[in-house]
Protein backbone atom coordinates (compact mmCIF):
# COMPACT_ATOMS: atom_id res chain seq x y z
CA UNK A 1 0.00 0.00 0.00
CA UNK A 2 1.26 3.48 -0.93
CA UNK A 3 0.20 6.37 1.32
CA UNK A 4 0.50 10.15 0.99
CA UNK A 5 0.37 11.97 4.33
CA UNK A 6 -0.53 15.68 4.39
CA UNK A 7 0.89 18.00 7.06
CA UNK A 8 3.98 19.38 8.76
CA UNK A 9 3.53 19.02 12.52
CA UNK A 10 4.03 16.74 15.46
CA UNK A 11 0.76 14.92 14.83
CA UNK A 12 1.95 14.09 11.31
CA UNK A 13 5.33 12.83 12.55
CA UNK A 14 3.53 10.53 15.00
CA UNK A 15 1.23 9.35 12.19
CA UNK A 16 4.22 8.78 9.91
CA UNK A 17 5.98 6.61 12.51
CA UNK A 18 2.87 4.48 13.00
CA UNK A 19 2.15 4.20 9.27
CA UNK A 20 5.76 3.24 8.58
CA UNK A 21 5.43 0.41 11.12
CA UNK A 22 2.49 -1.12 9.21
CA UNK A 23 3.90 -4.11 7.25
CA UNK A 24 1.48 -3.49 4.37
CA UNK A 25 2.69 0.08 3.81
CA UNK A 26 5.34 -0.21 1.11
CA UNK A 27 5.80 3.46 0.25
CA UNK A 28 5.15 6.47 2.49
CA UNK A 29 5.16 10.04 1.16
CA UNK A 30 4.54 13.30 3.02
CA UNK A 31 3.53 16.74 1.72
CA UNK A 32 5.38 18.81 2.74
CA UNK A 33 6.50 17.00 5.93
CA UNK A 34 9.26 18.04 8.35
CA UNK A 35 12.80 16.88 9.22
CA UNK A 36 11.49 14.17 11.56
CA UNK A 37 9.02 12.83 9.02
CA UNK A 38 11.83 12.77 6.46
CA UNK A 39 13.48 9.90 8.37
CA UNK A 40 10.59 7.54 7.55
CA UNK A 41 8.90 9.08 4.49
CA UNK A 42 9.82 10.65 1.16
CA UNK A 43 9.01 14.36 1.29
CA UNK A 44 6.96 15.80 -1.57
CA UNK A 45 7.04 19.57 -2.17
CA UNK A 46 3.70 21.31 -2.45
CA UNK A 47 0.90 23.09 -0.66
CA UNK A 48 -1.06 20.58 1.42
CA UNK A 49 -4.00 22.99 1.65
CA UNK A 50 -4.48 23.05 -2.11
CA UNK A 51 -6.80 20.20 -3.04
CA UNK A 52 -5.78 20.11 -6.70
CA UNK A 53 -2.07 19.99 -5.82
CA UNK A 54 -2.68 17.15 -3.37
CA UNK A 55 -4.85 15.20 -5.85
CA UNK A 56 -2.32 15.64 -8.67
CA UNK A 57 0.55 14.51 -6.43
CA UNK A 58 -1.45 11.48 -5.29
CA UNK A 59 -2.14 10.49 -8.91
CA UNK A 60 1.47 11.09 -9.97
CA UNK A 61 2.80 8.95 -7.10
CA UNK A 62 0.20 6.23 -7.64
CA UNK A 63 -0.86 6.17 -3.99
CA UNK A 64 -3.69 4.04 -2.68
CA UNK A 65 -4.60 6.31 0.22
CA UNK A 66 -4.24 9.97 1.21
CA UNK A 67 -4.24 10.76 4.95
CA UNK A 68 -4.93 14.40 5.76
CA UNK A 69 -3.47 15.39 9.13
CA UNK A 70 -4.45 19.00 9.96
CA UNK A 71 -7.89 20.58 10.16
CA UNK A 72 -7.37 23.53 7.78
CA UNK A 73 -6.98 21.39 4.60
CA UNK A 74 -10.06 19.38 5.58
CA UNK A 75 -12.21 22.48 6.06
CA UNK A 76 -10.81 23.75 2.75
CA UNK A 77 -12.04 20.62 0.94
CA UNK A 78 -8.81 18.75 0.22
CA UNK A 79 -10.50 15.39 0.89
CA UNK A 80 -13.20 16.23 -1.65
CA UNK A 81 -10.59 16.93 -4.34
CA UNK A 82 -8.76 13.67 -3.61
CA UNK A 83 -11.95 11.60 -3.77
CA UNK A 84 -12.98 13.36 -6.99
CA UNK A 85 -9.69 12.12 -8.46
CA UNK A 86 -10.72 8.55 -7.64
CA UNK A 87 -8.33 8.05 -4.71
CA UNK A 88 -9.33 6.91 -1.22
CA UNK A 89 -8.92 9.56 1.46
CA UNK A 90 -8.90 9.39 5.24
CA UNK A 91 -10.51 12.66 6.29
CA UNK A 92 -13.99 14.19 6.10
CA UNK A 93 -15.44 16.26 3.31
CA UNK A 94 -15.51 20.05 3.68
CA UNK A 95 -19.19 19.83 4.61
CA UNK A 96 -18.58 17.21 7.32
CA UNK A 97 -15.47 19.06 8.55
CA UNK A 98 -17.77 21.86 9.73
CA UNK A 99 -18.04 19.83 12.95
CA UNK A 100 -14.73 21.54 13.73
CA UNK A 101 -14.93 24.48 11.34
CA UNK A 102 -17.95 25.91 13.16
CA UNK A 103 -18.69 25.33 16.83
CA UNK A 104 -22.22 26.62 16.26
CA UNK A 105 -22.73 23.95 13.57
CA UNK A 106 -21.38 21.26 15.92
CA UNK A 107 -23.82 22.36 18.63
CA UNK A 108 -26.70 22.13 16.15
CA UNK A 109 -25.72 18.59 15.14
CA UNK A 110 -25.30 17.51 18.77
CA UNK A 111 -28.72 18.89 19.65
CA UNK A 112 -30.31 17.03 16.72
CA UNK A 113 -28.49 13.81 17.65
CA UNK A 114 -29.29 14.02 21.37
CA UNK A 115 -25.61 14.20 22.31
CA UNK A 116 -24.93 15.55 25.83
CA UNK A 117 -23.00 18.84 25.70
CA UNK A 118 -22.73 22.20 27.41
CA UNK A 119 -25.56 24.65 26.80
CA UNK A 120 -24.34 27.44 24.53
CA UNK A 121 -25.41 30.72 22.93
CA UNK A 122 -24.05 32.05 19.62
CA UNK A 123 -23.05 35.73 19.69
CA UNK A 124 -22.51 38.07 16.73
CA UNK A 125 -21.87 41.34 18.59
CA UNK A 126 -20.86 42.81 21.95
CA UNK A 127 -24.44 43.26 23.13
CA UNK A 128 -25.26 39.59 22.58
CA UNK A 129 -21.99 38.64 24.29
CA UNK A 130 -22.77 40.74 27.38
CA UNK A 131 -26.24 39.20 27.61
CA UNK A 132 -24.80 35.68 27.34
CA UNK A 133 -22.09 36.31 29.93
CA UNK A 134 -24.70 37.66 32.34
CA UNK A 135 -26.92 34.62 31.76
CA UNK A 136 -24.22 31.99 32.32
CA UNK A 137 -22.12 33.75 34.97
CA UNK A 138 -18.58 32.85 36.02
CA UNK A 139 -16.48 30.92 35.17
CA UNK A 140 -16.96 32.40 31.70
CA UNK A 141 -16.31 30.20 28.64
CA UNK A 142 -15.89 32.16 25.39
CA UNK A 143 -15.00 30.28 22.18
CA UNK A 144 -14.24 31.55 18.70
CA UNK A 145 -16.63 29.89 16.26
CA UNK A 146 -14.07 29.07 13.57
CA UNK A 147 -10.69 27.35 13.45
CA UNK A 148 -8.28 28.74 16.05
CA UNK A 149 -5.54 26.07 16.34
CA UNK A 150 -6.54 25.26 19.92
CA UNK A 151 -6.06 28.85 21.09
CA UNK A 152 -9.49 30.42 20.48
CA UNK A 153 -10.93 29.61 23.89
CA UNK A 154 -10.84 31.64 27.10
CA UNK A 155 -12.03 30.19 30.41
CA UNK A 156 -11.88 32.83 33.13
CA UNK A 157 -13.50 34.28 36.25
CA UNK A 158 -12.55 37.76 35.00
CA UNK A 159 -15.50 39.38 33.21
CA UNK A 160 -13.26 42.02 31.62
CA UNK A 161 -11.01 39.32 30.12
CA UNK A 162 -14.01 37.42 28.75
CA UNK A 163 -15.41 40.62 27.18
CA UNK A 164 -12.02 41.54 25.69
CA UNK A 165 -11.59 38.10 24.13
CA UNK A 166 -15.00 38.50 22.53
CA UNK A 167 -14.19 42.02 21.34
CA UNK A 168 -10.98 40.75 19.70
CA UNK A 169 -12.95 38.06 17.84
CA UNK A 170 -15.59 40.55 16.65
CA UNK A 171 -12.87 43.00 15.57
CA UNK A 172 -11.54 40.47 13.06
CA UNK A 173 -15.01 39.76 11.72
CA UNK A 174 -15.65 36.53 13.61
CA UNK A 175 -18.47 35.21 15.73
CA UNK A 176 -18.34 33.22 18.95
CA UNK A 177 -20.23 31.03 21.34
CA UNK A 178 -20.56 31.37 25.11
CA UNK A 179 -20.98 28.10 26.97
CA UNK A 180 -21.88 27.00 30.44
CA UNK A 181 -18.80 25.92 32.39
CA UNK A 182 -18.31 22.16 32.69
CA UNK A 183 -16.77 20.83 35.90
CA UNK A 184 -14.76 17.60 36.10
CA UNK A 185 -11.68 16.21 34.34
CA UNK A 186 -11.36 16.31 30.55
CA UNK A 187 -10.75 13.28 28.34
CA UNK A 188 -9.82 13.06 24.66
CA UNK A 189 -11.10 10.08 22.68
CA UNK A 190 -10.31 9.54 19.00
CA UNK A 191 -12.92 7.64 16.99
CA UNK A 192 -12.15 6.24 13.53
CA UNK A 193 -15.28 6.44 11.35
CA UNK A 194 -16.30 5.26 7.88
CA UNK A 195 -19.67 7.01 7.70
CA UNK A 196 -21.50 4.17 9.48
CA UNK A 197 -19.16 2.30 11.82
CA UNK A 198 -17.17 3.81 14.72
CA UNK A 199 -13.99 2.29 16.20
CA UNK A 200 -12.61 4.06 19.30
CA UNK A 201 -8.90 4.36 20.08
CA UNK A 202 -7.46 4.55 23.61
CA UNK A 203 -8.44 7.58 25.73
CA UNK A 204 -5.86 10.24 26.57
CA UNK A 205 -5.65 13.51 28.45
CA UNK A 206 -3.80 16.63 27.34
CA UNK A 207 -2.63 19.79 29.09
CA UNK A 208 -3.65 23.02 27.34
CA UNK A 209 -2.23 25.74 29.59
CA UNK A 210 1.28 27.02 28.95
CA UNK A 211 2.54 26.93 32.54
CA UNK A 212 2.77 24.52 35.46
CA UNK A 213 -0.31 24.15 37.60
CA UNK A 214 -2.58 24.73 34.59
CA UNK A 215 -1.78 28.43 34.60
CA UNK A 216 -1.03 30.83 31.77
CA UNK A 217 -2.67 31.15 28.35
CA UNK A 218 -4.21 28.33 26.35
CA UNK A 219 -1.92 26.63 23.85
CA UNK A 220 -2.24 23.94 21.24
CA UNK A 221 -1.23 21.49 24.00
CA UNK A 222 1.88 21.14 26.18
CA UNK A 223 1.78 17.41 26.87
CA UNK A 224 -0.42 14.34 27.17
CA UNK A 225 -0.60 10.82 28.56
CA UNK A 226 -2.40 7.52 27.98
CA UNK A 227 -4.00 5.36 29.32
CA UNK A 228 -6.10 7.03 32.03
CA UNK A 229 -6.08 4.75 35.10
CA UNK A 230 -8.65 6.93 36.88
CA UNK A 231 -11.23 6.97 34.07
CA UNK A 232 -14.16 4.51 33.93
CA UNK A 233 -13.05 1.22 32.37
CA UNK A 234 -15.85 1.47 29.80
CA UNK A 235 -15.29 5.14 28.90
CA UNK A 236 -14.66 4.35 25.21
CA UNK A 237 -17.84 2.31 24.94
CA UNK A 238 -19.82 5.08 26.68
CA UNK A 239 -18.51 7.71 24.28
CA UNK A 240 -19.27 5.62 21.20
CA UNK A 241 -22.81 4.89 22.38
CA UNK A 242 -23.69 8.37 23.65
CA UNK A 243 -21.61 10.66 21.44
CA UNK A 244 -19.71 9.35 18.41
CA UNK A 245 -22.21 6.92 16.87
CA UNK A 246 -25.24 9.25 17.28
CA UNK A 247 -23.20 12.06 15.70
CA UNK A 248 -22.07 9.91 12.75
CA UNK A 249 -25.65 8.71 12.23
CA UNK A 250 -26.97 12.28 12.32
CA UNK A 251 -24.32 13.43 9.83
CA UNK A 252 -25.42 10.63 7.49
CA UNK A 253 -29.06 11.71 7.85
CA UNK A 254 -28.04 15.26 6.90
CA UNK A 255 -26.45 13.96 3.69
CA UNK A 256 -22.91 14.74 4.87
CA UNK A 257 -21.53 11.34 5.97
CA UNK A 258 -18.50 11.57 8.23
CA UNK A 259 -15.47 9.56 7.14
CA UNK A 260 -12.25 10.13 9.06
CA UNK A 261 -11.25 10.84 12.64
CA UNK A 262 -13.84 12.27 15.02
CA UNK A 263 -11.99 13.71 18.02
CA UNK A 264 -14.32 13.84 21.01
CA UNK A 265 -13.19 16.33 23.64
CA UNK A 266 -15.13 15.40 26.77
CA UNK A 267 -15.70 16.44 30.36
CA UNK A 268 -16.63 13.86 32.99
CA UNK A 269 -18.89 16.18 34.97
CA UNK A 270 -20.88 15.72 38.17
CA UNK A 271 -23.94 15.44 35.89
CA UNK A 272 -22.36 12.84 33.60
CA UNK A 273 -20.49 12.77 30.30
CA UNK A 274 -20.55 16.01 28.29
CA UNK A 275 -18.94 17.00 24.97
CA UNK A 276 -16.64 20.02 25.22
CA UNK A 277 -15.81 20.11 21.50
CA UNK A 278 -15.42 18.07 18.35
CA UNK A 279 -12.38 18.08 16.09
CA UNK A 280 -12.26 16.30 12.75
CA UNK A 281 -8.65 15.05 12.88
CA UNK A 282 -6.18 13.48 15.25
CA UNK A 283 -5.42 15.80 18.17
CA UNK A 284 -1.96 17.10 18.96
CA UNK A 285 -0.28 16.13 21.33
CA UNK A 286 -2.61 13.24 22.25
CA UNK A 287 -1.77 11.49 18.96
CA UNK A 288 1.84 11.18 20.11
CA UNK A 289 0.88 9.03 23.11
CA UNK A 290 -2.09 7.15 21.64
CA UNK A 291 -0.23 5.97 18.55
CA UNK A 292 2.87 5.13 20.62
CA UNK A 293 0.70 2.47 22.29
CA UNK A 294 -1.22 1.23 19.23
CA UNK A 295 -0.07 -2.20 18.03
CA UNK A 296 -2.68 -2.73 15.30
CA UNK A 297 -1.57 -1.70 11.77
CA UNK A 298 -2.55 1.96 11.38
CA UNK A 299 -2.38 2.07 7.58
CA UNK A 300 -4.79 -0.83 7.26
CA UNK A 301 -7.14 0.72 9.85
CA UNK A 302 -7.28 4.07 8.06
CA UNK A 303 -7.72 2.40 4.66
CA UNK A 304 -10.64 0.37 6.04
CA UNK A 305 -12.27 3.60 7.22
CA UNK A 306 -11.62 5.41 3.94
CA UNK A 307 -13.15 2.56 1.90
CA UNK A 308 -16.20 1.87 4.09
CA UNK A 309 -14.91 -1.46 5.41
CA UNK A 310 -14.42 -0.61 9.08
CA UNK A 311 -17.04 -3.10 10.28
CA UNK A 312 -14.78 -5.94 9.15
CA UNK A 313 -11.68 -4.64 10.94
CA UNK A 314 -10.72 -6.76 13.94
CA UNK A 315 -10.41 -5.53 17.55
CA UNK A 316 -7.52 -3.15 18.14
CA UNK A 317 -4.40 -4.30 20.00
CA UNK A 318 -2.65 -2.05 22.52
CA UNK A 319 0.72 -1.98 24.28
CA UNK A 320 0.15 -2.43 28.03
CA UNK A 321 2.76 0.25 28.70
CA UNK A 322 1.77 3.83 29.43
CA UNK A 323 2.95 6.75 27.28
CA UNK A 324 3.66 10.32 28.36
CA UNK A 325 4.72 13.14 26.06
CA UNK A 326 6.14 16.53 27.02
CA UNK A 327 6.20 19.42 24.54
CA UNK A 328 9.19 21.74 24.18
CA UNK A 329 8.07 25.19 23.05
CA UNK A 330 10.11 28.04 21.61
CA UNK A 331 10.83 31.36 23.32
CA UNK A 332 7.72 33.55 23.34
CA UNK A 333 5.18 30.79 22.69
CA UNK A 334 2.16 30.98 22.62
CA UNK A 335 2.12 34.75 21.97
CA UNK A 336 4.92 35.33 19.46
CA UNK A 337 7.16 32.33 18.93
CA UNK A 338 10.79 32.93 18.10
CA UNK A 339 12.24 30.96 15.19
CA UNK A 340 15.72 30.00 14.04
CA UNK A 341 17.19 28.77 17.35
CA UNK A 342 19.43 25.70 17.10
CA UNK A 343 18.19 22.44 18.64
CA UNK A 344 20.68 19.90 19.95
CA UNK A 345 20.57 16.66 21.94
CA UNK A 346 17.80 14.77 20.11
CA UNK A 347 20.10 11.85 19.26
CA UNK A 348 21.19 11.57 22.90
CA UNK A 349 17.57 11.60 24.06
CA UNK A 350 16.61 8.82 21.65
CA UNK A 351 19.44 6.63 22.93
CA UNK A 352 17.54 6.29 26.20
CA UNK A 353 15.34 3.22 26.62
CA UNK A 354 11.67 3.82 25.85
CA UNK A 355 12.20 7.36 24.51
CA UNK A 356 11.54 8.85 21.09
CA UNK A 357 11.30 12.44 19.88
CA UNK A 358 8.55 13.89 17.69
CA UNK A 359 9.36 16.85 15.45
CA UNK A 360 6.73 19.59 15.23
CA UNK A 361 8.19 23.03 14.50
CA UNK A 362 11.66 22.14 13.20
CA UNK A 363 13.58 22.93 10.02
CA UNK A 364 17.02 22.33 8.51
CA UNK A 365 19.44 25.21 8.04
CA UNK A 366 22.55 23.73 6.50
CA UNK A 367 23.78 21.07 8.90
CA UNK A 368 21.81 22.49 11.83
CA UNK A 369 18.32 21.68 13.08
CA UNK A 370 16.49 24.87 14.13
CA UNK A 371 13.13 25.88 15.53
CA UNK A 372 10.51 26.94 12.99
CA UNK A 373 7.34 27.21 15.08
CA UNK A 374 5.82 27.54 18.52
CA UNK A 375 5.68 23.93 19.62
CA UNK A 376 9.06 22.68 18.48
CA UNK A 377 9.10 19.03 19.48
CA UNK A 378 7.69 16.48 21.91
CA UNK A 379 9.57 13.86 23.90
CA UNK A 380 7.60 10.63 24.34
CA UNK A 381 8.36 8.12 27.07
CA UNK A 382 6.97 4.57 27.28
CA UNK A 383 7.05 2.65 30.55
CA UNK A 384 5.26 0.28 32.88
CA UNK A 385 2.74 2.72 34.31
CA UNK A 386 2.36 6.48 34.00
CA UNK A 387 5.11 7.24 36.55
CA UNK A 388 7.73 5.23 34.65
CA UNK A 389 6.69 6.67 31.30
CA UNK A 390 6.78 10.18 32.75
CA UNK A 391 10.27 9.68 34.19
CA UNK A 392 11.54 8.54 30.78
CA UNK A 393 9.97 11.47 28.94
CA UNK A 394 11.57 14.00 31.27
CA UNK A 395 14.91 12.17 31.20
CA UNK A 396 14.82 12.55 27.42
CA UNK A 397 13.85 16.21 27.63
CA UNK A 398 16.87 16.93 29.85
CA UNK A 399 19.17 15.83 27.01
CA UNK A 400 17.75 18.41 24.59
CA UNK A 401 18.80 22.04 24.34
CA UNK A 402 16.87 24.95 22.77
CA UNK A 403 17.82 28.53 23.71
CA UNK A 404 15.08 29.92 25.98
CA UNK A 405 12.84 26.99 25.12
CA UNK A 406 10.31 26.08 27.78
CA UNK A 407 8.22 23.11 28.84
CA UNK A 408 5.93 22.19 31.69
CA UNK A 409 7.44 20.17 34.53
CA UNK A 410 4.13 18.73 35.74
CA UNK A 411 2.72 16.79 32.77
CA UNK A 412 0.87 13.74 34.17
CA UNK A 413 2.46 14.37 37.59
CA UNK A 414 -0.74 14.06 39.59
CA UNK A 415 -1.62 10.89 37.69
CA UNK A 416 1.74 9.16 38.09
Amino acid sequence: MKILLIGTGGREHALALALNADPQVTDLYAMPGNPGIATVAQLVPGNGQDGEQVAQAAKRLGVDLVVVGPEAPLVAGVADAVRAAGIACFGPSAAAAQLEGSKAFAKEVMQQAGVPTARALTCHNQGELDDALAEFGAPYVVKEDGLAAGKGVVVTDDLAQARQHGADIFARGGKLIVEEFLDGPEVSLFCVCDGKTVVPLAPAQDFKRALDGDKGPNTGGMGAYSPLPWAPADIAEQVVAQVALPTVQQMARRGTPFTGLLYCGLALTSKGLRVVEFNVRFGDPETQVVLARLRSPLGQLLEAAATGKLAGFGPLAWDEQAAVCVVLASAGYPKKARKGDEITGIDQAEQLAGVHVIHAGTAREGESLVSSGGRVLAVVGLGQGVAAARARAYAGMEKISLPQGHYRSDIAKAKA
